[in-house]
Parts: structure tokens; C-alpha cells; sequence
């Protein structure tokens, strides 16, 4: 079974306590309706004075929350990214006070970019740059254990606003069940974005996203998990990818290391040292987002490829 959820349902923080606007059995699939990260505020005519002009309270708004039919505290809810149906427009600011060189750049700045929401049509620069068209959601997530509304911003251990440019058509998120029926809800969909985003906004664009729901029972990571099938980049194809999430950019590498040498010695049956070893000669340790304080998103990616 197949359902829609519009974006007139979004909310701004992660709170357990909030009423989900959907239920959603394991195995069924959900169609999001995504608000861009400033709200519906700005638009394709919009200038810098819109910019500014803007309510700071109406930022990444998600779309849900979805309850998860019997996801329960200690499960994996596996959420598979089916489709993406871009809007064709989009916009990248610089915003002062926010960003990896806010310092240096102190004035804001506004680009609206205008694209071929089907097809393999790049995104014009101008006339400088073509920018692939690879749209993923920066912001997936399900609530927190612990009570009250939390701050949408910064990336937490159940997901949210990881910014993992990865989650394009054909891979799927693994997320740790910490409150009953999970509590899913998406947003920030971007159409394209580097790693890191380091001015502090992608593409930001408005979009449809179609999920898969399925549970993985009894078993968690201690951080979200992706693997993806298919390439969006000029890489290789599948790979699995382990993350790290905190404040401490050297501990989060260190916790996405370890991820993936659980991942590895569990699945291809290497020693811990074994693994380790592996991962330095072969995967990937990636700096996902860096801009949403005080967490910090950090991916390591090993090719699927090599085990063939």
C-alpha cells in the first residue's frame, strides 16, 4: 500500500510527544511532499532583500511524523529512498553568521537556480559550471528517546539533518528505534550539494520523495547507516557507508571507523585488525556536513565492488 502525506504536515522540531499524521506498515511505501530548508519564503523571483527578510523560527521544516507499525525501542528501521521528483527550482545563500567561513564572508549572498526537474540535464552555472542533477534529502529522521522538543538543526544519533548527499534514488537509511512506532519525518531535499556544504545551504529545493518502510527486529547500531546501489557520482557503484555524529570532529571519524569494522567483521567474517586494516587501504572517511553546530556529520564509505 502506497500513501501521500502533504507538506501542509511538517513541524520544526523533534519531540516524541508530537502526533503522527500517518501509520505505516513494514513493507508499504509513503510519498512526502517537501518543503524547501527556509519554508516556502523565498521563491524563483526572489532577491536578496526576500532573504532578509525572512522568519528565522520557520527553518528545515520536516514533513510527518509517520508512526512505524511495531517498530519498538532496540529495532532498525530501514527506510529506502524509491524516487525523487525535483520541482526544477532552487536556491543557495550565503547567510551571514552561518557557514565554515562566516568570518570571511560577511555579506549575504543569493543565487536562484533554475533546472530540468527529468533527465540527465545538468544544473547551469551560469555560464561557468553544469552541476549534476543528484537530489537526496538532508534531513531524515525519527524522534529521540528523551522528552521535550530538540532542536532540528543539528544532527543527532537517530538521524535529522545529516546531509549525507549519498541518500539519492536507490539507497537506503538505517535508523536506531528509540520510542515506539520511530516517528519518521523528512525534508530539506536538496538538488544537488557537495560534501561538507561548507557555506552553510545546497540546492536548496522543493520536491516529492516516495520511501520504502521495512524493520529490522532486534537488532541497532549505535548511528544511522546507508548503503546505496546505485551511483549519482562518477564513482563506483554500490557501497556501504558507516557515520559518525557529535561535536568532536576527531571522535565522530573515529565512531564511523568503528562502525564499519562491525559492519565488516560481521558480514565477511574478517578480524576486528583485519577490518581495520582494510578500511585504511580501501574505504573512504568523508566529512558530510560541517556547518550545523554543535554536531558534526562524518561518512565512511567502502566500495561493494572489492568483495566481489
Amino acid at each position: 500500500m502506497s500513501h501521500t502525506i502533504h507538506c501542509k504536515h511538517r513541524h520544526f522540531v523533534w519531540d516524541k510527544s508530537l502526533p503522527p499524521v500517518l501509520t505505516v506498515a513494514p513493507g508499504e511505501t509513503a510519498t512526502f511532499e517537501v518543503m524547501d530548508a527556509w519554508d516556502g519564503q523565498l521563491g524563483p523571483d526572489s532577491t536578496i532583500e526576500d532573504m532578509l527578510k525572512r522568519d528565522t523560527a520557520r527553518v528545515n521544516p520536516v514533513t510527518g511524523p509517520v508512526f512505524i507499525e511495531d517498530a519498538e525501542p532496540g529495532d532498525t528501521l530501514a527506510v529506502t529512498m524509491l524516487s525523487y521528483r525535483p520541482s526544477g527550482w532552487g536556491w543557495t545563500a550565503n547567510i551571514p553568521g552561518f557557514g565554515l567561513l562566516t568570518d570571511e564572508f560577511p555579506e549575504a549572498a543569493l543565487h536562484i537556480w533554475r533546472y530540468q526537474p527529468e533527465g540527465n540535464a545538468p544544473i547551469l552555472y551560469g555560464d561557468v559550471a553544469k552541476i549534476p542533477l543528484a537530489p537526496f534529502a538532508g534531513t531524515a529522521g525519527i524522534a529521540l528517546r528523551e522528552d521535550g522538543a530538540h532542536d532540528i538543526i543539528p544532527p543527532r544519533r537517530t538521524g535529522g539533518n545529516m546531509y549525507v548527499r549519498d541518500l539519492t534514488a536507490g539507497s537506503t537509511l538505517y535508523l536506531p528505534v528509540e520510542v515506539r512506532g520511530a516517528l519518521f519525518s523528512v525534508g530539506d531535499t536538496h538538488a544537488a550539494q557537495g560534501d561538507g556544504e561548507v557555506c552553510g545551504t545546497a540546492i536548496e529545493s522543493p520536491m516529492e520523495v516516495t520511501l520504502g518502510f521495512d524493520l529490522i527486529k532486534g537488532y541497532q547500531s549505535p548511528f544511522p547507516r546507508i548503503t546505496r546501489t546505485r551511483a549519482p557520482y562518477p564513482q563506483a557503484g554500490g557501497v556501504d557507508i558507516t557515520l559518525g555524529i557529535g561535536p568532536d570532529l576527531h571522535e565522530v571519524c573515529r565512531d564511523a571507523v568503528r562502525a564499519m569494522i562491525n559492519e565488516l567483521t560481521a558480514r565477511e567474517k574478517l578480524s576486528p585488525v583485519e577490518a581495520y586494516m582494510l578500511c585504511s587501504v580501501a574505504g573512504d572517511l568523508r566529512i558530510s556536513q560541517i556547518v550545523d553546530a554543535p554536531n558534526w556529520t562524518v561518512s565512511f564509505h567502502m566500495p561493494r565492488h572489492i568483495f566481489d
